[in-house]
């Protein structure tokens, strides 16, 4: 099987609302989703992956985490995932930003979306025993309130108890040696982020970027090292190595096809520069793609 990415929009066939809640085993063994399921995919929501009982696996941006009772993944809206089979039992959280701002403020949301922005944390949170039973009640309610929607509280209650799930989870977070605060650059930062996830194949020079920011260049540097301790040009290199991956996945698009949308007009230069950062050739790393479907 050849990895493609497919683009999984929000879909509430329940009701109208930008929240929904599924059981994790009931998508696994869901018989007309499982082949579309595993293939890597992009949404435009967030999700909120809880396993409750058994082992699994999900990767994320090509990077496979391991799950059991207790792990919590958070999944950027637009990250590149997909699930494996297994026997794992749990709940996905997935909601849109539309919910965020309906019922959010905005400083709260600001913090809160830090838990799903992998260049600020990681995106696995494994408790102990001790500290998954502090959550599980917490998850009881949310399901609860969701599933009988009775009445016009109900969404704003679902909306309350899982702002006070992320801050458990933020909390969780920083007793892990993982802080999460409101620190000095962050609004800039992931404005910033925005930017050149938007812009990376097009231009990977830092001083575009702060024309576009209208700061200096310097200020760029102090944002990307004060928020995750590397230089603009190692942050810019980054993402593009992701982006450049993510074109990888399709087999419909030759290495040279990759090469000119990324900005390379000698494909020389394209291998140059992403062995330089991966330390593999892009039909190795195609090719490892591959090899994970079969």
């Amino acid at each position: 099987m050849k990895p493609n990415i497919q683009l999984i929009n929000y879909d509430n066939r329940r009701n109208a609302s930008q929240f929904d809640l599924l059981n994790l085993e009931y998508l696994l063994q869901l018989d007309e989703i499982r082949e579309s399921l595993i293939n890597y995919q992009k949404n435009n929501f967030y999700t909120i992956l809880i396993c409750t009982s058994g082992v699994g696996k999900h990767t994320i941006d090509f990077v496979d985490y391991s799950y059991q009772q207790g792990t919590i993944l958070t999944i950027r809206k637009d990250q590149i995932h997909r699930y494996h089979y297994s026997d794992s039992t749990g709940f996905l959280f997935v909601f849109t930003e539309d919910f965020f701002i309906q019922f959010f403020e905005k400083s709260e949301a600001t913090k809160c979306l830090q838990l799903f922005n992998e260049l600020i944390t990681v995106p696995l949170t494994e408790l102990d025993s001790e500290q998954y039973e502090l959550f599980v009640p917490l998850i009881s309610e949310i399901k609860q309130e969701y599933n009988s929607l009775q009445d016009e509280y109900a969404l704003p209650i679902v909306s309350s108890l899982l702002h006070i799930f992320l801050n458990k989870l933020l909390r969780q977070k920083s007793l892990s040696a993982l802080q999460l605060q409101n620190r000095k650059y962050l609004p800039e930062f992931v404005k910033l982020q925005a930017l050149v996830e938007a812009h990376c194949l097009e231009t990977k020079k830092v001083e575009d970027y702060a024309h576009k920011m209208n700061l200096s260049t310097k200020t760029i540097n102090n944002i990307t090292q004060t928020i995750i301790h590397k230089s603009a040009k190692q942050f810019i290199d980054e993402i593009v190595i992701l982006q450049i991956k993510r074109l990888l996945t399709n087999p419909n698009l030759s290495i040279k096809e990759i090469a000119y949308q990324a900005g390379f007009e000698e494909t020389t230069n394209f291998y140059k520069y992403f062995k330089k950062y991966v330390q593999n050739t892009p039909e190795s790393f195609r090719g490892a793609c591959s090899k994970a479907f079969l």
